[in-house]
C-alpha cells in the first residue's frame, strides 16, 4: 500500500511538472511593470528614429535596446519625442550643485498602451557607466507621480506611485500638460508639477549634485521642453 502511495504521488508530481508553463519574461521597465499585466507587456515601438539630438547623450535601460530607436524631432524650441526604449537623455552642461531648481514640461500627445511614465532627474554620476547614480521623479496620465532613486543596476523607492489632485489626468484623447520641476534648496528637495509641490523630502541621502536630464519611457509620444536649471 505504501508502494503504491508513493508511485502515485511521483505519477501526479511529473503529470504537474509537464502541464505547468513559464510565464514570459518582462522586459518592461520597474517603473511600470507593477501596473502592467505579464501578457500584456508590449515591446518597444519601431520608430525609425536617429537618436537623441546633437549635444546630448542617452542611455537605454537594457542594455540590448539602441537608444537611436528613440525619435527627437527639434519643433521650434521643443523636441517631439516618439519611443522606441526606455531611457534617459542628458548634456554634461546641464549640471548644477548646491541650491537651484531643474525644470522641464512635457505635453503627451497620445494615450499609450499602458500606463507608461516620464519625468526628469538630477544628480546624475557615472551615467554611461555601471555605477550610475540620478534621483528621478515622474508622472503619467493617471494622474500619478513617483520619485526613486537609482543606484547601478537597482533602484530605491522615495515615493511609490501616490495618485495627486496636483498631477494632472490626460483628458480623453490621452493629452495633458505637466510642467515638472525638482528644487533643491537648503535641506530639502521639492517636487513639483505644474509649479504646485506634490512631495518634499529631506535631501540627505539623495543624489542631488551632478547632471539633470530627462528620463522618457517606452512608447510615448510627448512634446517635450528641454531642461532648464535656475541656480
Amino acid at each position: 500500500m505504501l508502494r503504491f502511495s508513493m508511485t502515485l504521488a511521483a505519477a501526479l508530481l511529473l503529470t504537474a511538472c509537464a502541464t505547468k508553463k513559464e510565464e514570459p519574461a518582462s522586459s518592461a521597465p520597474s517603473d511600470t511593470a507593477a501596473m502592467t499585466p505579464v501578457a500584456d507587456m508590449d515591446a518597444d515601438s519601431a520608430t525609425g528614429g536617429s537618436g537623441v539630438p546633437s549635444g546630448y547623450m542617452g542611455r537605454t535601460d537594457r542594455e540590448s535596446a539602441k537608444i537611436a530607436e528613440a525619435k527627437y524631432v527639434p519643433t521650434g524650441a521643443n523636441w517631439e519625442v516618439t519611443t522606441g526604449p526606455s531611457h534617459i537623455v542628458y548634456a554634461e552642461k546641464d549640471a548644477a550643485t548646491g541650491n537651484y531648481t531643474a525644470t522641464a514640461t512635457f505635453q503627451q500627445l497620445e494615450k499609450p498602451k499602458h500606463p507608461e511614465a516620464f519625468g526628469l532627474f538630477v544628480g546624475g554620476a557615472n551615467l554611461d557607466q555601471p555605477t550610475q547614480q540620478y534621483t528621478y521623479f515622474l508622472v503619467r496620465g493617471g494622474g500619478e507621480y513617483l520619485i526613486k532613486v537609482r543606484e547601478g543596476g537597482n533602484t530605491r523607492e522615495i515615493a511609490g506611485w501616490t495618485k495627486s489632485a496636483m498631477v494632472p489626468t490626460e483628458d480623453a484623447t490621452g493629452k495633458g500638460t505637466y510642467k515638472l520641476a525638482i528644487r533643491v534648496n537648503g535641506a530639502n528637495a521639492s517636487f513639483l508639477v505644474n509649479d504646485k509641490e506634490v512631495r518634499s523630502v529631506p535631501r540627505q541621502g539623495l543624489p542631488t549634485d551632478g547632471i539633470a536630464g530627462l528620463r522618457i519611457n517606452h512608447n510615448l509620444h510627448l512634446m517635450v521642453a528641454p531642461l532648464g536649471i535656475v541656480r
